[in-house]
């Protein structure tokens, strides 16, 4: 596994903890920024990680910014992406389980450093249950790739 790792100003310092979390997991990794708290534009950090990404340079991707808000909506953005906003134990299990979340994003002045550590943990460990979830995920894919909004196979 591959994770790329960003951050805007406001996720800077939790960053800085999930890199030396990965490190401790053997996790390899690539930081894309950024290196400073003087303001920067999410979107084009959320970007640099959804690309990785999405053209398999990375296995999945996490985001911090203030809230993880703006992270996960610039990172859904790109085709192939299912970022997560979590900010909690059980919805970091979950959103593997049941969604096969790629991109993970947390909000630096919501949780802290503690619980962002445990929940990139489990986020990291948790595998894609498939069966029904699949389904589910070939629907939005379905949407994705054509703007196909009926229901059809397995509802």
């Amino acid at each position: 596994m591959k994770v790329a790792i960003a951050s805007d100003h406001g996720g800077l310092t939790i960053r800085k903890e999930i890199i030396s979390l990965l490190e401790e997991m053997k996790i390899s990794y690539i930081d894309l920024g950024c290196e400073s708290d003087t303001s920067v534009d999410y979107p084009d950090f959320a970007f640099l990680v959804a690309e990785k990404v999405a053209k398999g340079d990375a296995s999945r991707g996490i985001l911090i910014c203030g809230t993880g808000i703006g992270m996960s909506i610039a990172a859904n953005k790109v085709k192939g992406i299912r970022c997560a906003l979590v900010h909690d134990t059980f919805s970091a299990k979950a959103t593997r389980e049941h969604n096969d979340s790629n991109i993970l994003a947390m909000g630096e002045r919501v949780i802290g450093i503690g619980l962002a550590r445990d929940i990139v943990k489990i986020w990291i460990e948790t595998s894609f249950k498939g069966g029904r979830h699949e389904n589910r995920l070939n629907k939005i894919k379905r949407c994705e790739l054509n703007g196909d909004l009926s229901k059809k196979e397995s509802e």
